[in-house]
């Protein structure tokens, strides 16, 4: 007796995990642009894909990092802020205040180093978007303990990488 061939998922399940997933993202960011900041010692690892769809920035910035950019979000950040779709804000790279604009979609990597907690993304195609204006940009976040205020803060993961 033939098996019937698996049920094809219709509904998507996987894309809508990944949708709520990017929600603690987004509720992680906006507890982060309070003005109490973040709480005790958390910070935040955001990696993204410098290249999707939305992502704004210097153009200098940006192609430095041609496929993934990391920015940390710990002591000195400015403007931070998380919207329904995206979020921007403002970082130090090279003693020069930047500003980067990022959607959710963008982002493959949230790592909050001081609890160890990790979400991994499928970078998610957002259709008809195109790079936001220079205007529309959020200014960039910096810092973390262990990174010079006066360097680039842009950071590897490859530490916390699966092997």
């Amino acid at each position: 007796m033939a098996q019937d061939p698996p049920a094809q998922d219709q509904m998507h399940y996987e894309a809508m995990a990944q949708e709520a997933l990017r929600g603690v993202v987004k509720a992680a960011l906006k507890r982060a642009a309070a003005p109490d900041g973040l709480p005790g010692a958390h910070h935040f690892y955001i990696t993204f894909k410098s290249e999707a769809p939305g992502v704004s920035g210097p153009a200098d910035l940006l192609g430095k990092y041609p496929d993934e950019m990391t920015i940390v979000l710990q002591h000195q950040y400015w403007d931070l802020a998380p919207g329904e779709t995206f979020f921007s804000v403002t970082l130090k790279f090279g003693g020069q205040p930047k500003r980067l604009s990022v959607p959710y979609a963008a982002v493959t990597r949230f790592y909050d180093p001081s609890v160890q907690f990790l979400l991994s993304f499928e970078p998610t195609p957002v259709a008809g978007e195109v790079r936001a204006p220079a205007a529309e940009k959020a200014a960039p976040a910096t810092d973390a303990a262990d990174v010079d205020p006066e360097a680039a803060n842009v950071v590897s993961l490859d530490q916390f990488r699966k092997k």
